[in-house]
């Protein structure tokens, strides 16, 4: 293939003289038949060149860099001994940058804290102590319900956890030591928003007093993401022994990232280790001698914290009750199952037929268990009731036995000796 060349334009180098007049006067007289045309010159001919030679007109770029060899960046490829490469030099921009408090620019070199000449890093959105936002919430210690209201009322500046600037934030409370699913409650989701307003109110039942001088409320702010794990915002911290009897008092608190270092991760497993093998739970119970019919009247009425059983994180409890010395059939009662939950609320009552007499030599035996459908039902824990008893289960009874007609109401604590003696799980 080839490609025709348009001839150069003309130079003053090659430029052909004017002939003189001499010339033209002996060329004239000589040829007296010439025309004008025959005096101009012939048409150059076009020039060939090559393909390689077209490609290469105009395009050469200049010199041509060494292409960095592999060896360069791995030098144990190279031959030794070798000297290693030159460092690169990389363009920085000078750009400046302005101080957020003041609105004052600063040049390179004049950065605050810039002292051996390296680059200022930018904050974490992680760091500790960037700001999270603050929580308002209130808390009112009913003992004579043994209650612990928690009413979480609002958020504030929350920090943004999604893509789009927002956040779907929940709160979800926690009874430590011995943090588990049984004592964990939690707020509704919030959608879109950074500045939430719940004002829900949360209830811790079976707490005594002995438990406010002991535990401490978390309260932990959480974005909810349907697509992944739910991420954590920040958490606050209440000591309840700060917290009057009767008192309602309210809480404006920052939320923060509490470090934990492993002692007190440690020390935190091990406390929740000893509460689970002695405290397996707690149950509410009324107790009630009706002398008009002559019976003991025994009402399950809730339980809470009860030990999860099942591989779920839950249990799914009943209540057994059994009047010792067996009294047959009529001694034993049993309540409905409550699916999935560590804090069922039962409301039942149950009579047994005795004189008050005998009621005095008796012992009513309360079981919690775990209902599994075509297995043994695990035994949850257990309390005793009776002239036996000691403590605030022997007070119960005798409360029960001297206010003749009202109905006595206790919490107790259920145990893993407090296992029914007769009943074997079924």
């Amino acid at each position: 293939m080839s490609v025709s060349k348009p001839p150069p334009p003309p130079s003053t180098t090659h430029l052909a003289l004017p002939p003189s007049s001499t010339t033209t006067s002996s060329s004239s007289a000589s040829s007296p038949s010439a025309t004008p045309l025959s005096l101009a010159p012939p048409p150059p001919s076009p020039v060939k060149i090559s393909m390689q030679e077209h490609f290469a007109i105009n395009v050469c770029p200049g010199p041509i860099l060494p292409i960095p060899q592999i060896s360069d960046f791995f030098p144990r490829f190279h031959d030794y001994p070798c000297t290693p490469p030159p460092p690169r030099e990389k363009k920085i921009l000078k750009e400046e940058t302005f101080n957020g408090d003041t609105g004052v620019g600063f040049k390179d070199g004049e950065r605050r804290g810039d002292n051996d000449g390296e680059r200022e890093e930018p904050l974490d959105s992680d760091d500790d102590e960037t700001y999270l936002g603050t929580l308002d919430f209130s808390l009112h210690f009913d003992q004579e319900n043994n209650c612990l209201h928690c009413t979480i009322h609002k958020a504030k500046g929350l920090k943004a956890m999604d893509s789009n600037g927002l956040a779907d934030p929940y709160v979800k409370l926690h009874l430590l030591p011995g943090a588990s699913k049984a004592n964990k409650l939690r707020t509704k989701t919030l959608k879109n928003t950074l500045n939430p307003v719940w004002n829900e109110t949360l209830v811790y039942h079976g707490i005594t007093a002995a438990d406010m001088t002991t535990k401490t409320l978390r309260l932990c702010v959480c974005d909810m993401d349907r697509l992944g794990r739910n991420e954590f915002i920040g958490e606050v911290r209440v000591a309840l022994k700060k917290l009057k009897e009767g008192e309602n008092k309210r809480y404006n608190m920052g939320l923060e990232r509490i470090a934990q270092n492993k002692e007190t991760n440690n020390q935190t497993v091990e406390q929740g280790a000893v509460v689970a093998e002695e405290e397996r739970g707690r149950i509410l119970v009324s107790l009630c001698y009706n002398t008009e019919k002559g019976c003991l009247l025994v009402g399950i009425i809730r339980c809470a914290h009860l030990a999860a059983m099942d591989s779920n994180g839950y249990s799914d409890p009943f209540v057994k009750i059994i009047l010792q010395p067996d009294m047959g059939k009529k001694s034993k009662y049993k309540t409905s199952v409550k699916k999935k939950t560590l804090n069922p609320e039962f409301n039942e009552e149950f009579s047994y037929e005795v004189t008050l007499d005998q009621l005095a030599k008796k012992t009513l035996e309360i079981s919690v268990w775990d209902y599994d459908l075509g297995m043994s039902n695990d035994f949850i824990g257990g309390v005793e009731l009776g002239i036996n008893a000691s403590g605030q289960r022997l007070r119960h009874w005798f409360d029960c036995l001297k206010n003749k007609g009202k109905k006595v109401e206790y919490w107790h604590t259920l145990t893993q000796q407090g296992a029914p003696s007769s009943d074997k799980p079924d």
